[in-house]
């Protein structure tokens, strides 16, 4: 472990940390406790990490698609994933999929989501679904990752820089939370609502 990632400021991440596997596992194990209504909450999971970036920003915009193959991405144009360089100057990103979320998962009193169920992390998406890409545009650089139910399948590769900045959360959810339903693109649109400094629009490929 690299030393200087030990004196970074813990805010939303343990920054110290990689992979909490034992973490992961236990969201997996339940997932009618972590997602409840299936899809729809794990969008929602992800939307509220737009949201706020929306409202540090003064506003912000999302787009999420529904494909074909039952994948469903999210992006938006925020300043993207807080990633820093180590002392071998190589990127660090927050390790925002493999690790608990330290203001909301643990904590009885923890936010609710547009759904009324407590907003957890993201750490529930990634643990939740076959795989997951995360491409992070940031000022000082631009990176891909993909998951597999949370665990990093690829390091943090670097992309393209085209001087936007934001993240794409792309991700296959597990078959069996297909069970509670597809989600609706009217619904979804009507629940972002709750989040005025934020603009969502909802894109739906599925049909065809």
């Amino acid at each position: 472990m690299d030393a200087t990632r030990r004196t970074w400021r813990n805010t939303t991440h343990d920054w110290a940390a990689t992979v909490d596997r034992d973490h992961l596992s236990h969201i997996r194990l339940s997932p009618d406790v972590f997602a409840p209504g299936g899809v729809r909450h794990l969008v929602l999971e992800v939307v509220a990490y737009a949201a706020d970036e929306a409202e540090c920003n003064g506003g912000g915009r999302c787009v999420v698609t529904l494909h074909r193959d039952g994948s469903v991405s999210v992006a938006d144009d925020g300043r993207g994933t807080d990633t820093r360089l180590d002392a071998q100057g190589l990127p660090v990103k927050k390790p925002v999929m493999a690790t608990k979320d330290l203001r909301f998962f643990d904590l009885p009193d923890a936010h609710l989501l547009p759904d009324g169920r407590p907003r957890r992390g993201m750490s529930v998406v990634a643990a939740l679904s076959e795989w997951l890409v995360h491409t992070n545009r940031r000022r000082n650089g631009a990176w891909t990752q993909r998951y597999e139910h949370g665990v990093p399948a690829t390091g943090l590769e670097p992309v393209a820089h085209d001087g936007t900045t934001g993240t794409v959360v792309h991700f296959r959810p597990d078959r069996s939370l297909h069970a509670a339903g597809r989600p609706a693109a009217g619904d979804l649109t009507g629940l972002a609502e709750a989040w005025p400094y934020l603009v969502v629009e909802v894109e739906d490929r599925r049909a065809g």
